[in-house]
């Protein structure tokens, strides 16, 4: 899942960055409204973290024209206006949640998967493949009811595979997935993931097949 972090304080923004990088998001940042607003329209994402105080552009204007093209992203307020009518302006406009600096991190990882829970109401967030289930929310995938030792990227990987099983994806489609601006990752290293994932796949009889010059699509389970 990716995520977009509009917050001018860097220090801050960075602490969030790791952390949800660390709990296996991709996640972009961008420092001022225009930035933000630009992101928004251009790029896909499943979350945005809104500071308020952004420069160049509110955070509210931000908020008001995402909805205002008709996006339904879950949207988290961060910010220093803690007053209520800060969070009734900003709920009003289509803010999802609302978290008033300062605050703990495990807080807003809880409200983060608790938004991300919220936005996948009405589609699947529990996967199954076979023998192979993934729950999207909790970001954990089973064999046969046991838990699959997996890494964040790894994690990316299947998540891809499982929301198009039968479906080829391209690698192109799968650096999307996993990366945030500025990172890069080579071919090669792709490769080396999915060939990590299938060898924790095979207990499960769960196929990952490579179409030679395209990408991999995740077999449909006999």
């Amino acid at each position: 899942m990716r995520v977009l972090i509009a917050e001018d304080d860097s220090i801050l923004a960075d602490g969030l960055v790791r952390s949800l990088r660390h709990a296996g998001y991709a996640v972009d940042a961008v420092t001022t409204g225009v930035e933000a607003d630009s992101a928004l329209t251009t790029s896909v994402f499943d979350l945005l973290i809104l500071d308020l105080g952004l420069p160049r552009m509110a955070g509210l204007e931000v908020l008001k024209r995402l909805r205002g093209r008709d996006s339904h992203v879950p949207v988290l307020i961060l910010t220093a206006l803690d007053g209520v009518q800060d969070r009734v302006r900003g709920l009003d406009l289509g803010a999802d949640d609302y978290l008033a600096k300062p605050f703990e991190l495990a807080e807003l990882e809880a409200r983060v998967r608790a938004l991300t829970r919220r936005g996948a109401a009405g589609a699947a967030t529990v996967y199954r493949h076979g023998a192979l289930t993934y729950d999207q929310v909790g970001r954990v995938a089973q064999v046969d009811g046991q838990t699959l030792e997996l890494s964040a990227r790894e994690i990316a990987l299947l998540e891809i595979f499982m929301q198009r099983s039968g479906r080829m994806v391209s690698k192109e489609q799968l650096v999307g997935h996993l990366c945030a601006w500025g990172e890069e990752v080579s071919n090669n290293a792709i490769e080396v993931y999915v060939h990590r994932l299938r060898k924790k796949l095979e207990p499960g009889q769960v196929r990952i097949s490579t179409i030679r010059g395209l990408g991999y699509c995740l077999d449909r389970p006999h």
